[in-house]
């Protein structure tokens, strides 16, 4: 099964839903280690998305992917546009023309926007940041791909290994960002960044399984 530029649109329509719907708890968790409003943000960012979005929605996957990641750059403050809009426009970058995407590209696709998040954000695992569940996300992606596995279950298996990254969070100190100012006193403390990053790809596992949109993607 290859995935369709209007997945990609239904996609990211979502899950500016999903941001929409948890906003407050995403900017909850931000308010026990960090600035108090990563919810906020991603939402206006997201709400940019959607704008931007609507004349090039019948564009090519990477153009989709990188509309996002520049209205993402341009509206979202703090650390959240640079690292989202990064991943987007890296994502974007390797669909560039692509009418279709193959579950390959589309893993590959994910990997390089990781890849930015690392290099714009300098984190590794364990820094309590979104890398903490965007990595083991791919890991379990190409894991599934070598198996043969359907790409609903691909994308399933990723958006699984995110949850259970972003719930390795609490436990971790942060190394990273303003929550790094607080030392130990980070420790118990979810993610949002992680956070934000599960519900990225349980809204694109829900669309490629066709569930209702409705049926959106409920805080953890």
């Amino acid at each position: 099964m290859a995935v369709s530029n209007a997945q990609i649109v239904s996609w990211l329509e979502r899950y500016a839903g999903v941001v929409a719907e948890q906003k407050q708890y995403l900017t909850g968790l931000d308010a026990a280690i960090g600035h108090g409003d990563h919810g906020i943000n991603m939402d206006r960012g997201f709400q940019s998305v959607l704008v931007k979005l609507a004349p090039v929605r019948d564009k090519d996957a990477g153009t989709l992917l990188k509309t996002t990641g520049m209205a993402l750059v341009g509206s979202v403050g703090g650390a959240g546009g640079p690292l989202y809009g990064t991943f987007f426009l890296r994502a974007g970058a390797m669909l560039d023309g692509k009418s279709e995407v193959s579950a390959h590209e589309l893993v590959a696709a994910l990997e390089a926007g990781l890849k930015g998040v690392v290099e714009r954000g300098k984190a590794n695992r364990n820094d309590k940041t979104m890398v903490d569940a965007l990595a083991p996300a791919i890991d379990r992606a190409r894991q599934y791909l070598g198996e043969g596995a359907s790409l609903e279950d691909v994308m399933a298996a990723a958006a699984d290994a995110a949850e259970e990254g972003m719930k390795a969070t609490i436990p971790l100190k942060a190394l990273k960002g303003r929550a790094s100012y607080l030392g130990d006193r980070s420790i118990g403390h979810q993610d949002p960044g992680a956070t934000s990053s599960y519900l990225m790809l349980r809204a694109l596992s829900d669309t490629l399984a066709g569930v209702p949109q409705e049926a959106r993607t409920s805080s953890t």
